[in-house]
């Protein structure tokens, strides 16, 4: 299959999933969320969704919690919206390239506030 149209895929599944999680989802453990990426096969029989959770340890183990009880629904959904033949598989994955990120930005601040205080 082209990965042009496998790239169009995952861009709309994004911004569906994205939609249906900010608006459609009334589960309220479900807290700050941002997919960042999704990441479908070649035949698009499965997709990777990362996701970003934001808050503290219990806010997102609740939230995670909350989007894997929605996971079938959300597949449905997509289904529906998305004209495939096939419906691909979601998993959930979490995206760490936010509190990666933090980190290294507050290493850097500390090597910046040692040399200064030399």
């Amino acid at each position: 299959m082209g990965q042009l149209r496998v790239e169009k895929v995952q861009e709309l599944i994004k911004q569906e999933l994205s939609k249906m999680i900010l608006t459609e989802l009334k589960d309220p453990g479900i807290g700050f969320v941002t997919v960042t990426q999704v990441e479908a096969t070649g035949d698009l029989r499965s997709a990777k969704v990362y996701l970003s959770l934001l808050g503290s340890d219990e806010e997102k183990a609740q939230t995670w919690k909350a989007l894997e009880r929605a996971l079938g629904h959300m597949r449905s959904e997509i289904g529906k919206r998305i004209r495939l033949r096939l419906t691909p598989e979601l998993t959930l994955h979490l995206d760490k390239s936010i509190d990666y990120s933090t980190h290294i930005e507050k290493l850097l601040l500390k090597i910046k506030s040692e040399e200064d205080g030399k």
